[in-house]
Parts: structure tokens; sequence; C-alpha cells
């Protein structure tokens, strides 16, 4: 699979690369979406640790969210030493600073600005967002939401890595985005599902890339997500 001539950054995921002509297309912009608890952020924090530490690519982690011991509570119970990277300045992990509802567009400015020197400062190759949904909580208008998650992944592009936007869903197995957008500015589209206790991966489009076009189990286990590339799932087994 894939397009020759076509440069590919390895997603780090255990047999998922088999799927997808060997990686992400370089500079490519990926939607990974799926509902709660499906391993979206454990699959973004792998993209990046496995890219730092086999591949030497600086990677910047972006939360939106939540607390960021949480973040490095997780990568330490698959036994990532994260430490050595980031004292090479190889992962980083930064929180948006959104601090009232007044003025956002003028914040989320700021921030961009922010990203980029770090970006810049990194050398990073590498950009996880998680996630793009959260940014809905600062404004409800939908669409001005719309317009600012465009114009928050549009500036995102012109950094020049290879990023992954998480999105939150209900769930669905036809849900592919948190705003009904995402999915038409990125250039590849990852659902991930939870049918208990079954995990599922459907790659819904990749740009430059004769991906599979089938439902692929995948498990999360002391060792970290693996797919299994030559299982399949029945589009019809999701709900």
């Amino acid at each position: 699979m894939g397009r020759v001539g076509l440069e590919r950054v390895k997603s780090g995921i255990k047999g998922l690369d088999e799927l997808i002509g060997g990686g992400f297309p370089l500079g490519s912009t990926v939607l990974l979406s799926g509902g709660s608890g499906t391993g979206k952020t454990i699959f973004g924090l792998t993209y990046l640790y496995e890219g730092a530490r086999r591949q030497n690519e600086p990677g910047l982690y972006i939360t939106t969210e939540g607390n960021l011991k949480n973040l490095l509570w997780m990568m330490e119970v698959f036994g990532w030493d994260i430490k050595p990277l980031q004292e090479s300045n190889l992962l980083k992990i930064y929180k948006l600073n959104l601090h009232t509802f007044e003025d956002v567009d003028r914040q989320i400015e700021e921030e961009l600005k922010v990203i980029a020197r770090l970006v810049k400062d990194m050398g990073c190759r590498r950009l996880v967002v998680d996630s793009t949904t959260a940014l809905g909580v600062w404004i409800t208008e939908k669409g001005r939401m719309r317009h600012l998650v465009y114009t928050f992944t549009d500036a995102l592009k012109d950094l020049g890595c290879t990023t992954i936007l998480i999105a939150e869903t209900k769930g669905r197995k036809t849900d592919f985005s948190a705003f009904g957008i995402e999915e038409f500015i990125s250039d590849v589209v990852i659902s991930l599902y939870f049918t208990p206790p079954n995990r599922s991966i459907f790659v819904r489009k990749m740009r430059g890339t004769n991906h599979s076009k089938t439902v692929h189990p995948f498990t999360i286990s002391d060792l970290g997500i693996e797919v299994k590339p030559k299982d399949e799932i029945m589009w019809e087994a999701l709900k």
C-alpha cells in the first residue's frame, strides 16, 4: 500500500503502518476521532514517544484540558522513560493557556505564536493537539466555533509538523468529527471505537495512500497499543 515517492512518518503504533503504506504522509494533518475511553490520548502520546526515542524526531503535545500530571502518570504506566527525552528537548507537553471567555480569538492567536516558538526552538517534527473538541467550551455559537477550529488547524499546518488532532465524538460509527469541519480540512481521518470488550480502528481517508478500507481490532495492554492488521471486524458489528 502507499504511493511511490511520498515520504512517510512512522506512526509508532504497532501494526498500524502496515495498513497505511508505511506511515502518515510527511507534513499531513491527521484527525484522530472517537468516543470516550477509545484510546485517543494513548495513541497520541505513543506517536510522540516512539518518534522521539526511535526516530529522534522532537515532538510537542498540546493539551487543551486536563491535568499534566495525569498525562505523565499515563506514560509511567507503560514504563516509558521520558525524562531523558525531555532533557534532550525531544518531548515536551504544553497546556493551552485560555483563561477567560472574552476575546477567545485573540487568546488563540497568542497561543499559536507560543506554539510556533516552541516548534522552532525544538526543531519539532511531530505535533499532537488533545483535543480540538475542548475549544467548544470557550465558544458555544456553532458557526463561530467552526471558524475558530478552521483557523486554528490551518495555522498549525504552516508549522511544518506532521500533526495529530484529537477529537472527542459521541462514539457512533459515523461520527468522524466533533464540529463537522475537522474531517474536511484534515489529510487523514482515523476513527477509534470501543464496543466492549472489543476495540477497533478504521482509516476513513489518507491522502496519497491506498490504505486499508476495513475495520481492524486493536488492543491496549501494559505494552501499549497494538493493531491487528491481519484481522478484520465487520462494519455492521460497530454500534
